[in-house]
C-alpha cells in the first residue's frame, strides 16, 4: 500500500486523501505542544516557507502518547501552534503513533522506514531513552515511534525515503529535503 491511498482527519475535521500530496515531497512529523521539542515547531515553519512553493509540504500530526504532551483539544492545538510559531503547514487530528489503535499512516511509515538507532551519548537521547525504560518500555522494542517530533520525509511519489529521530533539528533535514524537490 502507498501512503497516497491513506487519509486523515485535519485539525478542522475534514476528511482528507493524502493522496491530495502526490507530486510533493511531503515531511511528517508526530507533534506536541508540551514538549521539550515543540521549539521544533519554528523552523518546520521555516524549512515550509522556503520550501513550499518548490513543492514541500510538512504535515504535523499531534501525538498524547509521550508523557502527555499533547492534552488539549484540536482547537487548543490549533491556536497553539498559531499564536506562538506562526504554524502554516497543514495540522490534522490528533493521533496515536504506537500500539493497536496508531493510525494507519505512521503503521506505514514504521514499517517503511525502521528505528536505526539514536546517539545514546546525545544528552537528550539519554533522557527519552531513560523516560522510555520506565514509563514506555514497549516504544522501545522494534520500529516503535520513540518520542514527539519524529520526522519521516517522503518523495513525491509517496516513497518513504528516510526516518529521523526526535532529536535532529527540522534545519538539519535541509539538505535530504532539497535533493527530492
Amino acid at each position: 500500500m502507498s501512503l497516497f491511498g491513506l487519509n486523515a482527519r485535519d485539525i478542522d475535521s475534514n476528511e482528507i486523501a493524502l493522496e491530495t500530496y502526490k507530486g510533493k515531497v511531503l515531511l511528517v512529523v508526530n507533534t506536541a505542544s508540551k514538549c521539550g521539542f515543540t521549539p521544533q515547531y519554528e523552523d518546520l515553519q521555516k524549512l515550509y516557507t522556503k520550501y513550499n512553493d518548490a513543492g514541500l509540504e510538512i504535515l504535523g500530526f499531534p501525538c498524547n502518547q509521550f508523557n502527555a504532551q499533547e492534552p488539549g483539544s484540536s482547537e487548543d492545538t490549533k491556536a497553539f501552534c498559531a499564536l506562538n510559531y506562526g504554524v502554516s503547514f497543514p495540522i490534522f487530528e490528533k493521533v496515536e503513533v504506537n500500539g493497536p489503535d496508531a493510525h494507519p499512516i505512521f503503521k506505514h511509515l514504521k514499517d517503511t522506514a525502521p528505528f536505526e538507532g539514536v546517539d545514546l551519548s546525545h544528552p537528550t537521547n539519554k533522557i527519552i531513552d531513560t523516560i522510555l525504560t520506565e514509563k514506555y518500555p514497549e516504544f522501545r522494542m522494534g520500529n516503535a515511534i520513540r518520542w514527539n517530533f519524529t520526522k519521516f520525509l517522503i518523495d513525491r511519489e509517496g516513497n518513504v525515503v528516510k526516518r529521523f529521530e526526535s532529536s535532529v533539528e527540522p534545519m538539519d533535514l535541509a539538505d535530504h529535503i532539497k535533493k527530492l524537490l
